[in-house]
């Protein structure tokens, strides 16, 4: 009898970790994958974050806001280009468009967040509460990751779009 406890225990616990390990979230039609930000040092007052949004749902959508209450002061959505030589960053202030059916990656070189204000530093293997609001699928609250760039998903295999 013990050891079918211990047995289905075990199994239960098997079958939960993949549960524990996954880090997508879902807002209405929108899958969002991934979010992460980079570890930032002391007195650095803004930090960057990503992640992957999948509008599978059959209309399209946008990201009007979010926010990281405790952990930074403020949070806007930024698009960065290059210009020649030169590195343009931008506040996006009317949200980022979600196509019904496409992918927007929000990673470094293009679409991201920008943590302002930031009330400690991010430090690396933490994690927190990221509120993002959207037009049409309203709020969810994600886990954002705090780790180095190279452990996110490659910038090259997720599409983007200004």
């Amino acid at each position: 009898m013990k050891i079918t406890r211990q047995i289905l225990a075990a199994t239960a616990l098997a079958l939960a970790a993949p549960l524990a390990l996954a880090h997508d979230f879902q807002a209405g039609g929108i899958h969002i994958g991934h979010p992460w930000a980079r570890p930032t040092v002391a007195g650095q007052k803004a930090g960057g974050g990503y992640l992957r949004l999948d509008n599978r749902g059959s209309v399209a959508d946008r990201l009007v806001a979010a926010s990281a209450e405790g952990v930074a002061g403020r949070v806007e959505m930024h698009s960065m280009t290059m210009e020649g030589d030169v590195m343009r960053m931008r506040e996006v202030e009317r949200g980022i468009a979600l196509p019904s059916g496409q992918a927007v990656a929000l990673e470094p070189g293009g679409y991201h967040l920008m943590l302002m204000d930031l009330k400690a530093p991010l430090k690396l293997g933490s994690s927190f509460p990221l509120k993002l609001r959207f037009e049409k699928a309203g709020e969810v609250m994600v886990d954002v990751k705090v780790e180095m760039p190279a452990a996110a998903p490659a910038a090259s295999a997720t599409p983007h779009h200004h």
